[in-house]
């Protein structure tokens, strides 16, 4: 239970839970989480402490999917590899700014070599708890290696915005990338096809307006930092993800697109499991 907030309302259901489960204290819980009825674990504390967790799970055997930015484990996006690494005993979500822009990267990657690819994830500063405020740096650098390691792009940066508008807004996802010149309506029609993939586990996620192309030309070349000039297509594509509101707040897209996204992956896991 290493790195929970002990005063959070999840806390507190789980252990009224607990108390009718019979599961008393640190030891109950680790007894109960090692047993036989337990095959899949999720941890959404902080990076810092999932580092404990998976070694416990790992004794254990457990297989831990993890919605924390700590990748220890092999990266997994839904739409794009959910069937990569499932038997990994640890399936990394990368970060839910990851999840909102990664599969935006790898549609524009399926019909053109991506050289460079930067997101900015804009979250309400009320859906940002202690684990993400702690976890910035390990969310930029994470989610930038998502971008390359999943997304296809040969260089990939990540910026997140803590909004704190009031009320408060949606979660809104910025995707820039820069790939050798292509028939556009080529580039939009993957990007379509991507997003009505992801609206399939996560009805919210949605184009704000219609996909932007600017053709960078040898007179105005672009310079990418480590991979010197640019000339070629800018794809700009504009997100926003509307959380379910099913218990957190519609404006929670952030946590609403992880959770989701652990959930398509333990189901597939089971599918798996139960055709073996």
């Amino acid at each position: 239970m290493v790195g929970i907030d002990p005063e959070s309302d999840g806390l507190a259901r789980a252990n009224g839970w607990a108390l009718r489960s019979r599961i008393k204290g640190s030891t109950g819980w680790s007894r109960w989480m090692c047993s036989r009825r337990v095959e899949i674990l999720f941890d959404a504390t902080s990076a810092g402490a999932h580092a404990y967790h998976d070694k416990i799970a790992r004794q254990h055997g457990k297989q831990i999917i993890d919605m924390t930015p700590a990748a220890i484990g092999p990266y997994v996006v839904p739409v794009v590899n959910i069937d990569e690494h499932l038997m990994a005993p640890n399936i990394n979500m990368v970060t839910c700014g990851g999840q909102a822009t990664i599969p935006m990267v790898a549609a524009v990657r399926k019909v053109a070599k991506v050289h460079y690819a930067e997101i900015v994830a804009s979250i309400a500063s009320k859906s940002a708890g202690p684990g993400t405020r702690a976890n910035i740096d390990e969310f930029t650098v994470t989610t930038a290696t998502g971008l390359e390691a999943v997304g296809g792009a040969t260089r990939g940066k990540a910026i997140i915005v803590l909004n704190p508008a009031d009320p408060p807004v949606m979660m809104r996802n910025t995707v820039y990338t820069l790939s050798e010149d292509v028939d556009t309506a080529l580039v939009a029609e993957s990007v379509a096809r991507q997003v009505e993939e992801v609206q399939s586990y996560v009805p919210g996620y949605r184009l704000k307006q219609d996909v932007q192309f600017e053709r960078i030309g040898d007179n105005t070349p672009l310079k990418i930092p480590g991979l010197g000039e640019f000339v070629g297509l800018k794809t700009s594509v504009f997100l926003e993800v509307e959380g379910a509101a099913h218990y957190l707040p519609n404006y929670a897209g952030n946590l609403d697109i992880m959770t989701s996204a652990s959930l398509k992956t333990a189901e597939r896991l089971v599918q798996l499991r139960k055709a073996a």
